[in-house]
């Protein structure tokens, strides 16, 4: 399969697409045309596993680049946590994204990023480039440490990622550098589109970890699935809330959906950097520079995905609110969210997962109609400790993989927001 650029069109196949990261032109990279599950997918997917769900669909956009059996033995070790859809209260349910190794939801996108695209540089040097604005930056450190040939540069702002978040981007060492901005999540996102385009570096064969990277969109698009696996025998409609920043992981969901993925609704459920609720609402789209909010991973003014949501529905609003509905909140509606549903049902929801379900309780409240709500709960409570306990005033446990990380000292080069001083530092180390 061919995949071809959002702006010039051009097409590369699926090696160099991933290599990549970025198109020439600056586009992202699409498939050429989304490819079909079979109904037989659909009639037995609760019998399947998650490894053998995502061996499945991940064949059709790889086609042959991958032998199979290398391709299941990725996929079996990207997989090896569990993903559990499991109940809130009153038809809510949490897809619980935070059992991997860096308790967030990008474990499963950073994890086969890392191992296909080792698989494609087959030992020839890379320079990866990761803007984050929280759990992308620790989850592709994770997934590419000590992977040989292999240089990771993580830009994150500085002041604008939770402690434990931090220490999860800056203690890694080897070949994994971290580079802290003294600006927000769209500066470290423009300076790594910057230096994914800068022909200097080209000669280093630089590419993207981000969901820039359709590497990181593919296995995004297995939880959805899975999700329904668990739910079918439910025979209600179901609506996916995603807590969305750069809407990478919506955009996932919309890959399962054009396959075939019985889904009623996604709802795009942000903090107050709202650019997408309010291009639904008014049918523009107007980007704007981010603001710091509980919810982090979220402050994103200006989301690189867009571009592949246009593209998938023609630049056409009317297209984009058939499938779609979105609402923004505040801080502190986030907060007394949290507490409400502790309070309620016992269930402990991070700032991300609690925007989610403040999608779904509105989009409840408007349709009136009986379906299941799925939550995309993307991160571990525990990353966002001092938030939470705030919120519920209690203490909560940290988990002993994330409580490790903050015994460990930082390790960052701080940098302003200069094009030429990041990419020095990247030729240099």
């Amino acid at each position: 399969m061919k995949y071809y650029s959002t702006r010039g069109k051009h097409s590369v196949n699926i090696q160099e697409a991933v290599l990549n990261g970025l198109a020439d032109d600056g586009g992202l990279y699409m498939p050429a045309y989304i490819p079909q599950l079979p109904a037989s997918f659909f009639e037995n997917i609760e019998n399947k596993s998650l490894p053998e769900i995502g061996f499945e669909v991940a064949k059709l956009f790889l086609e042959d680049s991958v032998p199979d059996k290398v391709l299941k033995e990725m996929i079996d070790e990207v997989l090896n946590f569990d993903i559990p859809v499991v109940p809130v209260h009153n038809n809510i349910y949490s897809l619980e994204l935070f059992h991997g190794p860096t308790l967030a939801f990008k474990d499963v996108g950073a994890r086969f990023m890392g191992r296909l695209m080792s698989y494609y540089a087959d030992g020839n040097a890379m320079k990866v480039i990761a803007a984050t604005s929280g759990d992308t930056g620790s989850a592709v450190a994770a997934g590419f440490y000590n992977v040989p040939g292999i240089n990771v540069y993580i830009l994150y702002p500085k002041g604008k990622v939770s402690p434990l978040q931090e220490k999860q981007l800056t203690t890694w060492g080897g070949n994994i550098k971290a580079l802290e901005i003294e600006g927000t999540f769209d500066d470290c996102q423009a300076l790594a589109k910057q230096l994914l385009a800068d022909e200097g570096l080209q000669k280093h064969q630089v590419t993207s970890a981000n969901s820039i990277n359709i590497a990181r969109l593919i296995p995004q698009s297995f939880y959805y699935f899975w999700a329904y696996a668990q739910l079918k025998k439910e025979h209600k409609k179901i609506v996916f809330s995603i807590p969305s920043g750069n809407f990478g992981n919506l955009t996932a969901g919309l890959l399962a959906y054009k396959m075939g993925l019985p889904v009623n609704r996604f709802i795009a459920s942000t903090n107050i950097n709202n650019v997408v609720p309010q291009y639904l609402e008014s049918g523009t789209y107007e980007a704007r520079p981010s603001l710091s909010t509980v919810s982090n991973a979220m402050d994103v003014g200006n989301p690189s995905n867009f571009e592949r949501m246009n593209d998938l529905f023609q630049e056409d609003v009317a297209k984009f609110r058939e499938i779609i509905s979105g609402y923004y909140f505040t801080d502190e509606e986030t907060k007394a969210t949290v507490q409400k549903v502790y309070k309620e049902s016992g269930y402990l929801l991070d700032p991300h997962g609690a925007v989610a379900y403040m999608g779904l309780v509105q989009y409840q409240k408007e349709q009136q109609e009986d379906f299941n709500g799925v939550l995309l709960e993307t991160a571990h409570p525990a990353k966002f400790i001092e938030t939470v306990e705030e919120s519920i005033l209690e203490k909560i446990e940290v988990p002993e993989k994330l409580s490790a990380f903050g015994k460990k000292e930082k390790v960052a080069t701080l940098f302003p927001v200069d094009f030429q001083q990041v990419k020095a530092f990247i030729k240099q180390h």
